[in-house]
């Protein structure tokens, strides 16, 4: 899971699967300064196959859970990855994000540890090279298609990069962990709606090549009294519901200074839902379609109120911005 602000979103299984040595913590408007991770290493270095991942046995349909077997305890010395099946989809390369189901066993004592993506819940977006995420995670689907189904053994140790995986079933990093995962889709990264016109009284975003925005807030401009949403690119995905859990690329910007605070470019897709944020953020994406692109100029009431929030400079005074690309959303 992304480095996030405290008490902002709610750690989930999931999350807590996706820690690692990050803290939970989340995105945008909900916003959150975290430390960002740089993607990893540009290659591709996925796993080789072995004796180990070779010994689990993975039955089943796609989009359902599958019957995962394997006599216990399962012992791993290093990471190994085998192929179930193989998709003929894009690749997931070095700075891509995959949609994927997983279930995932202690190998040691055969319980399971995590389900998520089957059966109509949730999915994970997993960033190859995110170093926010444990490296377990990335492992498992770097190189690989979408449409594969891979199983990844590993001690829990290495999974984790030696941080702590104990949140998670009582883990123990002495312990084998089995991943079998579903690569169900690929997240683009950034929105891909129809340009609209630019609207008054907002300030001005201009977008790098890989869709990166740079906000400029005009010396003349001030700050609205209550949230305002502009959409600068209009999509024609499905719409963001109240509760919905949606993958996105943003940026906060503090207006008083100019200054950006926190962004998930540079460290992977975020994903978050709509209940767990910022009254303001929350604003921003419910009513929306996946493809558009917002800005949302969020005043301290629907922001973090008049405590601020001081691990990110934002005083209680601060008036916040938001450039957000919505790509995907789950009801």
């Amino acid at each position: 899971m992304r480095l996030k602000l405290p008490a902002v979103l709610a750690v989930s299984a999931a999350a807590l699967l996706l820690a690692g040595c990050a803290s939970s913590g989340g995105t945008g408007s909900t916003a959150s300064p975290s430390t960002s991770g740089s993607a990893a290493s540009k290659a591709c270095t996925a796993p080789k196959a072995g004796s180990v991942s070779s010994a689990v046995k993975v039955t089943g349909d796609k989009g359902a859970e599958p019957a995962v077997t394997f006599d216990k305890p399962l012992k791993a010395t290093g990471t190994q990855r085998s192929y179930i099946t193989k998709g003929d989809g894009s690749e997931a390369k070095n700075g891509s994000t995959v949609d994927v189901a997983l279930v995932a066993y202690n190998g040691t004592s055969g319980a399971k540890l995590t389900s998520n993506g089957f059966g109509g819940t949730a999915t994970i977006p997993v960033t190859v090279g995110d170093s926010t995420m444990i490296p377990g995670l990335t492992q498992a689907v770097e190189c690989a298609s979408v449409g594969s189904r891979l199983v990844t053994t590993s001690t829990a140790k290495e999974a984790w990069g030696g941080a702590d995986p104990s949140s998670v079933g009582s883990l123990k990093s002495t312990d084998t962990v089995v991943f079998v995962v579903d690569i169900l889709d690929q997240v683009p990264n950034k929105a891909d709606g129809a340009a609209q016109p630019p609207q008054q009284g907002f300030p001005t975003v201009k977008l790098a090549s890989d869709g990166k925005p740079s906000v400029t807030i005009p010396k003349s401009l001030k700050p609205p009294t209550e949230t305002k949403v502009e959409v600068l690119k209009k999509g024609t995905g499905a719409t963001v519901a109240d509760g919905d859990e949606v993958t996105l690329q943003y940026q906060g910007v503090n207006w008083r200074t100019g200054k950006v605070f926190d962004q998930s470019w540079g460290r992977g897709l975020s994903t978050l839902q709509t209940s767990q944020v910022v009254p303001g953020f929350s604003k921003a994406l419910v009513g929306q379609m996946v493809g558009s692109q917002v800005v949302a100029v969020i005043p301290p009431a629907d922001g973090y109120g008049s405590a601020g929030q001081s691990q990110a400079g934002i005083k209680g005074t601060d008036t916040l911005v938001f450039v957000i690309d919505i790509l995907k959303t789950q009801h």
